[in-house]
Protein backbone atom coordinates (compact mmCIF):
# COMPACT_ATOMS: atom_id res chain seq x y z
CA UNK A 1 0.00 0.00 0.00
CA UNK A 2 1.41 3.27 -0.84
CA UNK A 3 0.05 6.27 0.35
CA UNK A 4 -0.77 9.14 -2.21
CA UNK A 5 -0.98 12.68 -0.40
CA UNK A 6 -3.14 14.03 -3.17
CA UNK A 7 -5.24 11.06 -3.43
CA UNK A 8 -6.15 11.05 0.07
CA UNK A 9 -7.24 14.48 0.38
CA UNK A 10 -9.78 14.21 -2.67
CA UNK A 11 -10.87 10.58 -1.30
CA UNK A 12 -11.68 10.69 2.28
CA UNK A 13 -14.26 12.54 4.28
CA UNK A 14 -14.59 12.43 8.06
CA UNK A 15 -17.99 12.36 9.30
CA UNK A 16 -20.11 13.12 12.64
CA UNK A 17 -23.42 13.90 13.65
CA UNK A 18 -24.25 15.39 17.01
CA UNK A 19 -27.97 14.15 18.29
CA UNK A 20 -31.19 15.61 20.39
CA UNK A 21 -34.03 13.28 20.92
CA UNK A 22 -37.95 13.17 20.33
CA UNK A 23 -40.41 11.01 21.09
CA UNK A 24 -43.04 10.65 24.13
CA UNK A 25 -40.18 9.40 26.16
CA UNK A 26 -37.28 11.11 24.79
CA UNK A 27 -35.01 7.73 23.13
CA UNK A 28 -35.76 8.64 19.94
CA UNK A 29 -32.62 9.97 17.92
CA UNK A 30 -32.67 13.06 15.52
CA UNK A 31 -30.16 14.53 13.87
CA UNK A 32 -29.10 17.79 15.17
CA UNK A 33 -26.00 18.81 13.74
CA UNK A 34 -23.33 17.26 11.13
CA UNK A 35 -20.06 17.67 10.34
CA UNK A 36 -17.87 16.75 7.47
CA UNK A 37 -14.03 17.20 7.13
CA UNK A 38 -11.44 16.53 4.26
CA UNK A 39 -8.36 14.73 5.29
CA UNK A 40 -6.19 17.04 6.90
CA UNK A 41 -9.34 17.90 9.37
CA UNK A 42 -10.17 21.17 6.79
CA UNK A 43 -14.39 21.67 7.40
CA UNK A 44 -16.06 20.83 4.43
CA UNK A 45 -19.04 20.84 6.39
CA UNK A 46 -20.47 22.13 9.85
CA UNK A 47 -24.25 22.41 9.81
CA UNK A 48 -27.07 22.71 12.02
CA UNK A 49 -30.45 20.17 11.36
CA UNK A 50 -34.11 21.39 12.17
CA UNK A 51 -35.56 18.37 13.60
CA UNK A 52 -39.01 16.65 11.42
CA UNK A 53 -40.55 16.17 14.63
CA UNK A 54 -40.29 18.15 18.28
CA UNK A 55 -37.61 17.63 20.22
CA UNK A 56 -38.02 16.21 23.88
CA UNK A 57 -34.54 16.61 24.74
CA UNK A 58 -32.03 18.57 23.48
CA UNK A 59 -29.14 17.03 25.40
CA UNK A 60 -27.91 21.21 25.90
CA UNK A 61 -25.52 20.08 28.65
CA UNK A 62 -23.73 17.55 26.12
CA UNK A 63 -24.47 19.27 22.79
CA UNK A 64 -24.83 22.84 23.86
CA UNK A 65 -28.11 23.26 21.64
CA UNK A 66 -31.45 24.40 22.27
CA UNK A 67 -34.51 24.97 20.34
CA UNK A 68 -33.52 28.78 19.41
CA UNK A 69 -30.29 27.35 17.28
CA UNK A 70 -31.98 24.80 15.31
CA UNK A 71 -35.14 27.03 14.18
CA UNK A 72 -34.06 28.43 10.96
CA UNK A 73 -31.81 25.63 10.70
CA UNK A 74 -31.70 23.70 7.06
CA UNK A 75 -34.30 20.74 7.10
CA UNK A 76 -33.38 17.45 7.25
CA UNK A 77 -33.64 16.77 3.69
CA UNK A 78 -31.57 19.58 2.44
CA UNK A 79 -28.63 18.44 4.91
CA UNK A 80 -29.29 14.42 3.74
CA UNK A 81 -29.17 15.55 0.46
CA UNK A 82 -25.78 17.42 0.73
CA UNK A 83 -23.84 15.18 2.78
CA UNK A 84 -24.79 12.37 0.08
CA UNK A 85 -23.27 14.56 -2.72
CA UNK A 86 -20.94 15.21 -0.41
CA UNK A 87 -19.59 12.00 0.57
CA UNK A 88 -20.23 10.37 -3.09
CA UNK A 89 -17.51 8.44 -4.31
CA UNK A 90 -15.26 9.27 -1.00
CA UNK A 91 -13.96 7.14 1.83
CA UNK A 92 -15.71 7.86 4.63
CA UNK A 93 -13.80 7.87 8.03
CA UNK A 94 -15.85 8.19 11.47
CA UNK A 95 -16.60 6.33 14.89
CA UNK A 96 -19.51 3.92 14.53
CA UNK A 97 -20.45 5.28 11.01
CA UNK A 98 -23.94 2.85 11.13
CA UNK A 99 -24.98 5.71 13.67
CA UNK A 100 -24.60 8.51 10.99
CA UNK A 101 -25.52 6.31 8.10
CA UNK A 102 -28.72 5.49 10.00
CA UNK A 103 -30.16 8.69 8.40
CA UNK A 104 -31.19 7.52 5.92
CA UNK A 105 -27.76 7.90 3.88
CA UNK A 106 -26.52 4.84 2.68
CA UNK A 107 -22.70 3.87 1.44
CA UNK A 108 -20.41 1.23 -0.15
CA UNK A 109 -18.74 -0.90 2.74
CA UNK A 110 -15.74 -0.93 1.08
CA UNK A 111 -15.69 2.94 1.28
CA UNK A 112 -15.90 3.14 5.05
CA UNK A 113 -13.19 3.56 7.85
CA UNK A 114 -14.93 3.11 10.98
CA UNK A 115 -12.68 3.21 14.06
CA UNK A 116 -15.13 1.72 16.24
CA UNK A 117 -15.20 -1.74 14.47
CA UNK A 118 -11.43 -1.87 13.55
CA UNK A 119 -10.44 -4.82 14.87
CA UNK A 120 -6.62 -4.27 16.24
CA UNK A 121 -8.12 -1.40 18.03
CA UNK A 122 -10.73 -3.17 19.81
CA UNK A 123 -8.07 -5.96 20.43
CA UNK A 124 -5.75 -3.62 21.97
CA UNK A 125 -8.19 -2.04 24.49
CA UNK A 126 -9.46 -5.47 25.21
CA UNK A 127 -13.62 -4.47 24.76
CA UNK A 128 -14.12 -7.63 22.87
CA UNK A 129 -17.68 -7.17 21.51
CA UNK A 130 -18.52 -4.02 23.50
CA UNK A 131 -18.02 -0.81 21.31
CA UNK A 132 -15.53 1.61 22.30
CA UNK A 133 -16.42 5.63 23.04
CA UNK A 134 -14.52 7.59 21.33
CA UNK A 135 -13.12 9.37 23.63
CA UNK A 136 -11.50 5.95 25.26
CA UNK A 137 -10.27 5.13 22.04
CA UNK A 138 -8.56 8.65 21.54
CA UNK A 139 -7.45 8.66 25.02
CA UNK A 140 -5.91 4.50 25.43
CA UNK A 141 -4.61 4.74 21.81
CA UNK A 142 -3.23 8.43 21.24
CA UNK A 143 -2.94 9.59 25.15
CA UNK A 144 -4.86 12.98 24.60
CA UNK A 145 -7.91 14.01 26.11
CA UNK A 146 -11.10 15.01 24.09
CA UNK A 147 -14.91 16.25 24.94
CA UNK A 148 -13.84 18.57 27.91
CA UNK A 149 -16.92 20.47 28.15
CA UNK A 150 -19.49 18.94 25.99
CA UNK A 151 -19.56 16.92 22.59
CA UNK A 152 -18.41 18.75 19.53
CA UNK A 153 -18.90 16.94 16.00
CA UNK A 154 -16.04 18.64 14.38
CA UNK A 155 -13.78 17.83 17.00
CA UNK A 156 -14.98 13.85 16.82
CA UNK A 157 -15.09 13.70 12.99
CA UNK A 158 -11.70 14.89 13.37
CA UNK A 159 -10.35 12.83 16.15
CA UNK A 160 -11.49 9.42 14.35
CA UNK A 161 -9.55 10.42 11.35
CA UNK A 162 -6.05 10.83 13.61
CA UNK A 163 -7.24 7.56 14.44
CA UNK A 164 -7.53 6.40 11.33
CA UNK A 165 -4.49 7.83 10.12
CA UNK A 166 -2.62 6.34 13.20
CA UNK A 167 -3.27 2.65 11.85
CA UNK A 168 -3.74 3.62 8.01
CA UNK A 169 -0.93 1.94 6.24
CA UNK A 170 -2.04 -1.87 8.08
CA UNK A 171 -5.84 -0.80 7.53
CA UNK A 172 -5.52 -0.31 3.70
CA UNK A 173 -3.13 -2.90 3.24
CA UNK A 174 -5.35 -5.62 4.76
CA UNK A 175 -8.24 -4.39 2.38
CA UNK A 176 -5.89 -3.90 -0.81
CA UNK A 177 -4.65 -7.78 0.71
CA UNK A 178 -9.10 -9.04 0.35
CA UNK A 179 -9.53 -8.89 4.00
CA UNK A 180 -11.73 -6.66 6.31
CA UNK A 181 -10.21 -5.78 9.57
CA UNK A 182 -13.69 -4.69 11.26
CA UNK A 183 -16.70 -5.88 13.09
CA UNK A 184 -19.95 -5.66 11.38
CA UNK A 185 -22.28 -3.13 12.72
CA UNK A 186 -24.53 -3.97 15.13
CA UNK A 187 -27.58 -5.89 14.07
CA UNK A 188 -30.64 -3.87 12.26
CA UNK A 189 -28.00 -1.52 11.23
CA UNK A 190 -27.01 -3.59 8.15
CA UNK A 191 -29.15 -1.66 5.12
CA UNK A 192 -26.74 1.35 5.72
CA UNK A 193 -23.96 -0.08 3.56
CA UNK A 194 -24.18 -0.99 0.26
Amino acid sequence: YIINPLTQQLSFIAVSAQIVYIGDTANIPMVARVSLTDYRGNVVLDTLVRPTNPVTDYRTAETGLAATHLVDAPSFRQVQHRVTLLIRDKIIVGHTLWLFLSASISHPTINTRDVAAFLPFRRGLGCGSTTPPLRVLVHRLMGRSMGLGYEHPLENARAALDLYRSAEYAWERAIDAGSWPCTLPPVGYGGCFL
